[in-house]
């Protein structure tokens, strides 16, 4: 990664505003259902602690459509902050005007500020320069960790950048690199999966994809369309008729570049998406024109785990079926167990993937979970993210 990372400023007693993704769930009583987002930063705010840094973080949670909302705030982010890093954290209820700069002047070394939702702002989304301005006029150093929200141009990504030394913290770094390396220098056999609703959504990552790996599987929903361009009857399943031609054409580019597309030979069917109805495991050649696919059947579970046990670099995005209904979960299950099993570097590309393997449990035996969806999928698409583009290079 050629921009500059923490060890490339001088830290102590600067005042670093740090770019964090604090984006976590709340229930109705505004308490924390999942800390990951949290105890992800912990490295990058203990090391500018460690350095003698005042440090100010600055997050967005929600969308509060540049509005105050007491729903929307970061209060709970600052306690459960405290907790795990074991020492106060003060909170601004505004992150910009007097209430931040009165908070921020008077930080010592070591100290660390958490500032009110930037969201709370309609020039956060914007990338208001004048807003943008008032959000570096806190600090000498700008430092942007929160790879979920780099592809978005915001202020807090993108214009802080303009005013300050910018450069990047640990989890960005690990990020850009871990998912760099598996892009441009795999080790062979690498092979992608891809599933979750839609072709649309995923063009741009099959198109690069196809330039990189050897074998790429695809299922959930957006196999349909695939198998649709292939002649099969796909009953009530997911289909994009206007990307029918695409697949095919997907398809063709494959055979053409020497890549095996696999896609499923047996999906479940079940006549609609509600608890409790039967379903079937039954060949794609013989998909009822009443019923709809909601899941990879056993035959394909048991061959793209076939693969993905010969294979050296794993990228995962999007689910193999509807799983969270745990009856056709079974999928993705067995995608997931097959890459928790393998020597392979084991890369999750955020979002629903990401979700599914932490509630299934094999988190812990991924090399990399990403932590942003969107970004991880413009990542894989070859597209440069704005937030990453703003830093200094080296």
């Amino acid at each position: 990664m050629n921009k500059k990372t923490l060890e490339d400023f001088n830290l102590e007693n600067k005042r670093v505003l740090v770019r964090e993704d604090l984006n976590v769930p709340l229930d109705e009583n505004q308490n924390i259902t999942d800390d990951t987002r949290i105890r992800a930063v912990l490295p990058t705010i203990n090391y500018l602690i460690d350095k003698g840094a005042k440090v100010i973080i600055v997050s967005h949670l929600g969308r509060p459509k540049g509005k105050a909302n007491p729903k929307y705030s970061l209060v709970p982010v600052a306690k459960k902050l405290s907790e795990l890093l074991k020492k106060e954290v003060t909170f601004a209820q505004n992150c910009i005007g007097e209430v931040a700069e009165k908070a921020a002047a008077k930080m010592k070394p070591k100290d660390v500020l958490l500032l009110e939702n930037v969201r709370f702002h309609e020039g956060e989304e914007k990338n208001d320069p004048e807003f943008a301005k008032n959000l570096a006029s806190l600090a000498d150093v700008f430092i942007n960790d929160a790879f979920g929200t780099s592809h978005r141009a915001h202020a807090s990504t993108v214009g802080v950048a303009q005013f300050l030394p910018a450069g990047a913290g640990c989890l960005m770094q690990k990020e850009i690199e871990i998912m760099g390396n598996a892009l441009e220098k795999p080790e062979r056999p690498f092979v992608a999966i891809l599933g979750g609703a839609k072709v649309g959504d995923k063009i741009g990552v099959i198109q690069n994809l196809l330039s990189k790996v050897d074998v790429l599987l695809i299922g959930g929903g957006m196999a349909y369309t695939f198998l649709k361009s292939q002649g099969h009857e796909i009953g009530q399943s997911l289909l994009e008729p206007d990307k029918i031609e695409l697949a095919a054409s997907l398809l063709k580019e494959a055979r053409q570049k020497n890549v095996e597309i696999l896609l499923p030979d047996d999906v479940v069917v079940t006549s609609k998406l509600e608890e409790g109805l039967p379903y079937e495991t039954v060949s794609v050649t013989q998909i009822p024109k009443d019923k709809m696919g909601v899941d990879i059947g056993q035959k394909t579970r048991d061959k793209f785990a076939d693969v993905i046990k010969d294979a050296k670099t794993v990228v995962w995005n999007g689910p193999m079926g509807v799983f969270e209904m745990k009856v056709y979960a079974e999928g993705t299950l067995a995608v997931a167990s097959a890459m928790a099993k393998s020597k392979a570097v084991t890369i999750i590309g955020g979002g629903d993937s990401a979700a599914a393997v932490k509630q299934l449990g094999f988190a812990e035996a991924m090399t990399h979970i990403s932590t942003g969806g969107g970004a991880s999928l413009e990542f894989l698409e070859g597209r440069e993210l704005p937030g990453v583009a703003a830093l200094n290079d080296r």
